[in-house]
């Protein structure tokens, strides 16, 4: 057995570690970006209960949910409650965004590494088959 062809399995076992690591940081890209969208989505509706709660006078009737019922809230309390909703999902957003910034690097720099070894393995191949 040659050192040759023990080198092609070796870079090959690596390629598939390698490929094993770029498709654990596919997945995590595709879950931040399903979390991402939750959190959009809630952002979306947050906003819009504050400007619904924002066209109400002093006096008006709020109510909150909790569980099946629906309890009397003042109006400030609601309208400082989902301003701070609304804070808390922006922070989350702009932590996802900075995560998914990272792991879109890493998935470019993995790639890069799966590119060398590849190029690596066909230039073994190659002085293989010219021997």
């Amino acid at each position: 057995m040659s050192s040759s062809s023990t080198a092609v399995r070796e870079l090959q076992r690596d390629l598939e570690n390698k490929a094993n690591d770029l498709s654990k940081l596919q997945k995590d890209i595709a879950k931040n970006h399903q979390v991402r969208k939750k959190y959009t989505i809630q952002l979306g509706e947050n906003e819009l209960v504050l400007k619904e709660l924002d066209l109400l006078n002093e006096d008006a009737n709020v109510y909150k949910l909790i569980g099946p019922v629906l309890v009397k809230q003042d109006l400030a309390e609601a309208n400082a409650n989902v301003r701070k909703r609304i804070e808390y999902i922006s922070a989350e957003l702009k932590r996802l965004d900075a995560s998914l910034q990272d792991l879109e690097e890493k998935q470019y720099s993995k790639r890069e590494a799966i590119l060398k070894v590849q190029q690596r393995i066909q230039s073994h191949q190659a002085g293989k088959a010219k021997a």
